[in-house]
């Protein structure tokens, strides 16, 4: 692998400020086209992005914004609800977190109607959150204040999970809205029936600090996780103990997210600040670390018939083709040799 070659973005989009979160909504837009969202200080951008790959009439990628959004503090996270389209009438809703422990749901028809909701209640850092996929009346939160709270889109605290550390990571079954995975930091991942708000299953990471965790959705029985500077995987099915661990990083690592195209492939990252802050693209099977970028803060999967990742930086976006360099090549990784990434870059 040429780590130079990793450095070089194929396309970018300027910013006009520090971005801080991004994340692609992972709910299909009515349209051919993806929407987006990034935040940083103040404020929320809401665009579309369209790759070639899924338009052959497009050159690269298109990109265009939608609204900009004033955001009282410096966005932290960012989650999309299932109920934002762009077919018939326009309709946005995403949900934010801030330094200042609230919850701000935006809903907008992008032209007047324009509402933001203040949902409080955590008394430390919000870590994460997530919309209920199925039908997006739910949002669940995790924090340093050892919650996972369970919010309705009035505001309402409806459910309160008592944690023995802080939340970090926080999924919600694709299928089914009572079952909920809640990751602490001191290295256990539970879930929950939300019904009974009671755990009926629990996986032991074997040390921490648990940094991020995420639940495979295309395989609801893989669960990956970062911690210390290990990747771990779990088929919940057979143990509480991860099957596979190996060294990621340097340093500590910071985040895993599962790919949402293919089961077997996964991203993490390092802590960013750090000499070797990476973001690191995984294919189980194979010991060889498939793609490296440097200077990655967050990632995030797109659902295409391609591997896209998106991850946070400084003032501009940046996507760039990857190409792994695994030998040799099996039939099963041909489909995926062609992936994109999605960059902010430093």
């Amino acid at each position: 692998m040429q780590a130079d070659t990793s450095r070089v973005p194929t396309y970018t989009v300027s910013c006009e400020d520090y971005v801080h979160v991004v994340e692609f909504s992972p709910f299909s837009s009515g349209t051919p086209s993806s929407l987006l969202a990034y935040g940083g200080n103040q404020y929320v951008v809401v665009a579309t992005c369209l790759f070639q790959e899924e338009d052959l009439e497009v050159e690269g990628v298109e990109f265009n914004v939608l609204r900009a959004f004033h955001h009282e503090l410096r966005v932290d996270a960012l989650a999309w609800s299932p109920e934002s389209r762009l077919d018939r009438l326009p309709f946005i809703r995403f949900c934010t977190a801030a330094a200042d422990r609230k919850l701000r749901l935006l809903t907008s028809d992008l032209r007047d109607k324009h509402e933001v909701k203040v949902m409080e209640g955590h008394t430390s850092y919000i870590n994460h959150l997530v919309f209920e996929p199925t039908e997006g009346k739910q949002i669940a939160s995790v924090s340093d204040d050892h919650t996972c709270r369970v919010w309705d889109l009035d505001g309402n605290e409806n459910i309160t999970l008592r944690l023995r550390s802080p939340g970090i990571s926080v999924c919600w079954h694709p299928e089914e809205a009572f079952k909920l995975m809640v990751a602490e930091k001191k290295g256990t991942i539970r879930f929950y029936d939300l019904l009974a708000q009671q755990a009926i299953l629990s996986l032991d990471c074997g040390q921490s600090p648990l940094m991020s965790a995420d639940w495979c959705l295309s395989n609801t029985i893989k669960v990956g996780a970062v911690a210390g500077s290990n990747w771990l995987i779990w088929d919940i099915t057979r143990s509480s103990y991860p099957q596979e661990k190996r060294p990621a990083h340097i340093d500590k690592a910071r985040l895993f997210k599962w790919s949402r195209a293919n089961e077997n492939l996964f991203a993490t990252t390092g802590c960013p600040g750090k000499i070797c802050s990476q973001l690191l693209i995984h294919h189980l099977g194979h010991p060889q670390v498939s793609e490296t970028v440097y200077a990655a803060r967050s990632v995030f999967w797109l659902m295409t018939s391609h591997a896209t990742v998106l991850t946070a930086g400084d003032h501009r976006l940046c996507y760039r083709g990857v190409r792994p360099q695994l030998a040799p090549d099996p039939p099963a990784l041909r489909a995926w040799r062609r992936q994109e990434t999605l960059l902010l870059d430093d």
